[in-house]
């Protein structure tokens, strides 16, 4: 049995042929709005106070939910009420702090990175780094300058885990 050359090119040409191709779709533009909106988050203010509020949100919900695991130490000594009240008011305590921790926590990282990025012009890993950085050195100023060396160290190293866990650059 010999075989034609040329029904076997004409065949496998047609089975590729056959295969069905993706139907192209038109390419849309962006709306007025949707490029205002792009302008509105691409700046370092509402950014950095975007990032703030949602923070504050998160650390409110962490205090709350680290607020209500603690128990009272006179547990025996209180009534229900008693330590209902103290639960409460353990929660409310908490999730202030966390709140507020978060919040600043938030609006350093990303106004830094937001500013670094504008200056760099570039998006990329190093952004991440000098914001973990700043924001560490930021928060454990108070400590003096080897606590915020410690702590831009461990931010910044903190950042690149996160960034890396997530790969938002490449």
């Amino acid at each position: 049995m010999t075989s034609n050359p040329e029904s076997e090119l004409q065949n496998a040409s047609s089975s590729t042929e056959d295969t069905p191709k993706p139907p192209m779709e038109p390419i849309h533009l962006p709306t007025m709005e949707e490029i205002q909106g792009q302008d509105i988050w691409n700046n370092c203010a509402v950014r950095s106070v975007a990032s703030g509020v949602m923070g504050g949100a998160l650390g409110l919900a962490m205090g709350m939910f680290l607020g209500a695991l603690e128990n009272p130490m006179m547990q025996e000594e209180m009534t229900g009420r008693q330590q209902f009240i103290y639960q409460a008011k353990q929660m409310g305590r908490r999730s202030w702090s966390s709140c507020k921790a978060f919040a600043i926590m938030g609006f350093i990282f990303s106004a830094a990175e937001c500013v670094v990025e504008k200056g760099r012009a570039k998006h990329d890993i190093t952004n991440t780094v000098v914001a973990g950085c700043v924001t560490g050195g930021a928060l454990s100023a108070k400590g003096g300058p080897k606590a915020a060396c410690v702590g831009c160290a461990g931010f910044a190293a903190f950042s690149v885990v996160i960034e890396k866990f997530l790969e938002r650059h490449t």
